[in-house]
C-alpha cells in the first residue's frame, strides 16, 4: 500500500498522513526481508532485489530528511515543547543514515544475503520502535497542522516490484 494523496489536496491530516507512510515502509521492509528467505540465502542477492533495496533506502532516506526539513523545523516553531522529541528523532534518522550506507554498501558490493538480512533485520527493528514512538508522540501535532499550506511531510517513491 503507497499512500496516495495529491499534494494540493489533503484528503486526511497529516498525523493520519504520517502512518500511512510508515505503513507503507513497514510493508517494503518486510518484503524485502521476504525476498532475502530463499532457498541459499547466503548468496547474493539477485538484481531485482538489489535494486529495490537501494529504492528502499533512497525512499526511508528521502522521508526521514522531509520530516528534518520540513515537518520538524515547523513543528518545533509551532510547539516548542516537542523540540526534545523532535531531536530524537532527528538523532534517530541519523542512526538510520548509517545503517542505510551499510546496506546499500552491501547490496552493492559482494556481500552475501545473511549480511544484507542482518542490516535489514536492525533496521527493522529499530524503524519499529521510532516509527510507533513517532505516532505517538507527533500524530496529534500534525493533525492539527493539516489544514496549513507547508508541505511538512514527503512521501516516498514506490520501489520497482521484486520480481520472483
Amino acid at each position: 500500500m503507497h499512500p496516495s494523496h495529491e499534494p494540493g489536496g489533503r484528503l486526511t491530516a497529516l498525523g493520519n498522513q504520517l502512518i500511512e507512510i510508515h505503513l507503507w515502509l513497514r510493508e517494503e521492509l518486510a518484503r524485502l526481508r521476504t525476498g532475502l528467505d530463499s532457498p541459499g540465502g547466503d548468496a547474493r542477492p539477485p538484481r531485482a532485489l538489489r535494486a529495490h533495496c537501494l529504492a528502499f533506502c533512497a525512499a526511508l532516506d528521502r522521508h526521514h530528511t522531509g520530516e528534518d526539513g520540513g515537518a520538524f523545523r515547523v513543528l518545533a516553531e509551532r510547539e516548542p515543547a516537542l523540540r526534545p522529541v523532535l531531536a530524537e528523532l532527528a538523532a534517530d534518522h541519523q542512526v538510520v543514515a548509517g545503517i542505510l550506507r551499510r546496506v546499500e554498501d552491501l547490496v552493492t558490493g559482494p556481500a552475501g544475503g545473511r549480511d544484507v538480512r542482518a542490516e535489514l533485520d536492525g533496521l527493522a527493528a529499530l524503524l519499529e520502535s521510532h516509527f510507533t514512538y513517532e505516532e505517538k508522540k507527533l500524530v496529534a501535532a500534525l493533525n492539527r497542522e493539516a489544514g496549513g499550506t507547508v508541505e511538512l511531510l514527503v512521501e516516498p517513491p514506490g520501489p520497482p516490484p521484486v520480481s520472483t
